[in-house]
Formats: structure tokens, sequence, C-alpha cells
């Protein structure tokens, strides 16, 4: 396993490199979430160098996700990247959508955790990346982007960049505990 210094934009490259070799020895597709286009041409860019033919599926974030009535990514940029080849997805985060208002709302006041909330913990202890590759590839095989019971890479990082590739089995969000993590490639210490 490759272990990056820190977290940071600068591990994007590499962690693609090491998720495409990954992906072109399983025979499968590559998933990651991106708010901007320079993650997912990266994506292309060292897929042409190594000639990876599989699918690359680029989740953003949805309306109000950032801004009440904005996208996170413009839809000239959408197009763009599907244009290129990406396929692209719009998300609400599987594991913090409606818990975040609740205990947003809640919070000091009750001291009860949501079951989502114990798991976001949880797989926070392997890093953020790690809980993004999670939550990103339930959420593409929700969205049948990925195949159910197919292995895939996904790609996670801090909100800037990918710097964690995880190599799973992803269930349906409403099926999460069937999710088989099979390998960690690279994260950050």
């Amino acid at each position: 396993m490759t272990v990056f210094e820190k977290a940071s934009p600068e591990n994007t490259r590499r962690a693609l490199e090491i998720a495409i070799d990954k992906a072109m020895a399983l025979d499968c597709d590559i998933v990651f979430s991106t708010k901007e286009r320079a993650t997912a041409f990266a994506a292309l860019e060292v897929a042409g160098e190594k000639g990876f033919t599989g699918k690359i599926i680029a989740f953003t974030a949805g309306c109000g996700m950032e801004n009440p009535d904005e996208n996170a990514m413009t839809e000239e940029t959408r197009r763009e990247l599907e244009a290129a080849g990406i396929v692209l997805a719009v998300y609400t985060n599987a594991l913090s959508g409606v818990k975040s208002d609740i205990s947003g709302r809640l919070s000091g006041k009750s001291g009860s955790h949501y079951p989502a909330e114990v798991v976001t913990h949880a797989l926070l202890m392997f890093g953020q990346g790690v809980r993004v590759c999670v939550e990103i590839a339930a959420m593409a095989v929700d969205a049948e982007k990925l195949p159910f019971g197919k292995p895939a890479v996904a790609l996670g990082g801090d909100g800037y960049g990918l710097d964690t590739v995880c190599v799973l089995t992803a269930g349906y969000t409403i099926t999460l505990f069937h999710t088989r993590i099979h390998e960690v490639l690279c994260k950050p210490w």
C-alpha cells in the first residue's frame, strides 16, 4: 500500500495512476466524486496514457449542497466532461444527507447519534478518503452506474483532489453492510 505523507490535491495524479492500473488488472470501472473539472480531466489523461477503456464515473454534488439553488459543477463543465467520455451523476451524500440536518438541529439537545452518523465515523477512522470511497461506490450502484456485485475501484479524498484508492464491491445504500472493501491501495498518513 502506498502511504502519502498527508492529504493533498498533489496526490491526485499518483492516486489515479494506482487506481487505473488496478482497474485494468481487474477489468473493472473507476468511480470518484469531484466538484471541478480538473480531477475528471486528470482521470481522462491518465486513462488515455495507460490505455484504460473502462468506465470513468464521476459524481458531483447536487443542488443545494454548497449554496441554495446552485450546483457544485456548472452546466457547461458537465457538458464538457460528458463530451469527453466521463459518465456523470449527481449525488446527495448517502451517509450524511438528512441526518446532517437533523443532528444539526438537535446538536447539544438530545445527545443522540443516528446510525448513519455512527457508520460515517467508523469509516473516518480509516480516513476521509475511505469514507468517500465506500459512500460514492454505494451511490454509484444505486444510480446504476456501477454493476451490483462486481468489484470496482473507488477514489476519494478530503474535498480537494484524490488521495485514497480502494478496491471494493459495493452494496446499495440500503444494504450498505453488504459492501466489502477488498484492498486499500493508497491513502494519506
